[in-house]
């Protein structure tokens, strides 16, 4: 069976001790109630080595919310995937909307960033998905399969193992619109046969596809049951222990 995720993005939100009080209390309560999915809480650079600490010994994964595309040097600011690597951390983002969008960071930029990242150990979460009027023109398919091809597939069929990629529809982020599990699944789907056929069937029937859209608490169970779901990349609700940890019992 693929391995079921939920991964908590908590972007740029919360000082440090109050990161480490939420990390804290999601703990406690899956240490006491494993759950059926992996969970990853993917926190700020800062929160990092502190909530390594707390949750060491038990069953949650830490993640980073990006990283550098070069190893190191001088490069003010940034934050190596060898450097993520040593604070006990085992994911990292790449590709998310916001990198995409604010930031300017084009395919050729995250392929180097995943492939740093798992040359140094760790497993990527890489993050693809349209804008509205890419929707609305019928083009999804064409800018997913763009990111995933440009982004991904000059990866060897090992690195593939230590990828997850995750369904963003941008346009449902923060908007009030909402993707259908349908609409979730249809594009899920389709991500897993192009992996299908780069990579053949078996590796891609055990890649695990999350999606990253506006999941919440009352959309969860429904957007999971999708047979290609394996999960959530969950930005907003994850801020929120009970929210959380909601979605995350969702999986079934």
């Amino acid at each position: 069976m693929r391995k079921k995720i939920v991964a908590g993005n908590w972007k740029m939100n919360m000082e440090l001790a109050e990161g480490l009080k939420l990390a804290e209390s999601v703990d406690t309560y899956f240490r006491l109630k494993p759950s059926r999915a992996e969970v990853v809480l993917c926190t700020p650079f800062i929160h990092l080595a502190g909530v390594a600490e707390l949750l060491k010994d038990g069953k949650l994964c830490l993640g980073a919310q990006n990283c550098a595309s070069e190893p190191s040097g001088a490069y003010t600011g940034e934050i190596s995937p060898a450097m993520i690597k040593s604070t006990g951390a085992g994911y990292v983002i790449i590709g998310h909307s916001e990198r995409r969008s604010y930031y300017h960071e084009d395919n050729d930029i995250l392929n180097r960033k995943a492939k740093l990242a798992l040359s140094n150990g760790l497993k990527v979460i890489f993050c693809v998905g349209e804008v509205l009027g890419e929707r609305e023109s019928g083009k999804h398919f064409e800018v997913v399969k763009n990111q995933v091809e440009n982004g991904l597939f000059n990866l060897t069929a090992e690195e593939i193992t230590n990828v997850v990629v995750a369904y963003e529809p941008v346009w449902a982020i923060g908007t009030g619109l909402t993707a259908t599990p349908e609409q979730a699944q249809e594009i899920h789907q389709f991500i897993r046969g192009l992996f299908s056929e780069k990579y053949g069937k078996e590796i891609a029937e055990n890649l695990t596809i999350l999606y990253g859209g506006s999941c919440k608490p009352s959309n969860a169970a429904e957007i999971f049951s999708m047979p290609d779901v394996d999960g959530g990349l969950i930005g907003g609700a994850a801020l929120k222990k009970d929210d959380f940890i909601a979605i995350v019992e969702a999986i079934r």
